[in-house]
């Protein structure tokens, strides 16, 4: 069987490619995805979008990272590192280390944040946090009192358990205090959303 082309900007093959929903969008703070291995290839992510349609981002794959490598990526630029994760007190991970954070966004050149996003499903991202300890002792962004997720194209278990691009800009917004600033990539999203659920309801007719 002949390979299916692929569009070389989204790298999904041309019949399912998202790039005219992608809207630039110039974020003050730099977004470092670390992307699961089982999430690249996943058609439903919603990682690549949001890395294609920041303007300070990029994406790094793996599960456990070698620590120097990790290390860099998160200190490159004398830059403050702060990893957008809920308080894992709260989410029955009580053996995961946590300290409150003392990271106010104000108290930071927004230009001198690196928001650490991982880019996985709650388990594997908890396993992401286990194998590598240089996440654990960052300060951490949690959002609290989201409104319901628009990621209808993959299963939660509560409305407001958030797709990587929604949490993301979620984060960007109070880091920012802008809101209008990221409705655009919010639209694209729902865009995104729909043509997936239109695959979706082909294949199943």
């Amino acid at each position: 069987m002949p390979k299916r082309k692929s569009c070389p900007r989204c790298l999904r093959p041309s019949a399912a490619c998202i790039c005219h929903w992608i809207c630039k969008v110039n974020n003050a703070p730099e977004v470092l995805l670390l992307q699961h291995p089982l999430e690249v290839n996943n058609a439903k992510g919603s990682a690549r979008l949001l890395d294609l349609c920041l303007k300070d981002s990029c994406i790094v794959e793996g599960e456990q990272f070698d620590q120097q490598l990790l290390i860099s990526l998160l200190q490159a630029g004398g830059k403050q590192a702060v990893l957008l994760y809920p308080e894992t007190t709260q989410n029955g991970a009580q053996d995961l280390q946590y300290e409150a954070p003392e990271f106010v966004a104000h108290d930071f050149a927004l230009a001198n944040v690196r928001l650490v996003v991982i880019d996985a499903t709650w388990r594997k991202s908890r396993k992401m946090l286990y194998l590598n300890p240089s996440l654990q002792q960052l300060p951490r962004l949690s959002l609290q009192n989201m409104p319901a997720s628009h990621y209808r194209i993959r299963k939660a278990h509560a409305p407001d358990q958030l797709s990587t691009l929604e949490a993301a800009c979620y984060a960007l917004m109070q880091l920012e205090q802008d809101e209008e600033k990221y409705q655009p990539l919010l639209e694209a999203f729902d865009g995104f959303v729909g043509q997936q659920m239109e695959f979706k309801n082909k294949k199943l007719s």
